[in-house]
């Protein structure tokens, strides 16, 4: 499905009372994860070691 949409298609799937602010959320979580999957089809992985490492210094 291409990019509009998907943007489109959650739009669409949000409450009726859904503001602004949550169009925008709901869009900004599909464009991370279509990065995230273009990152992993282009090898940009890291190991689960590597992602504990980085989420600990996070929860700091």
């Amino acid at each position: 499905m291409i990019t509009k949409q998907l943007i489109l298609r959650a739009i669409e799937e949000l409450p009726e009372d859904a503001g602004i602010e949550d169009a925008l959320d709901r869009i900004l979580l599909l464009y991370k994860v279509e990065k995230g999957l273009r990152q992993a089809d282009a090898g940009k992985l890291v190991t689960q070691a590597e992602a504990r490492r980085r989420m600990a210094k996070w929860l700091r």
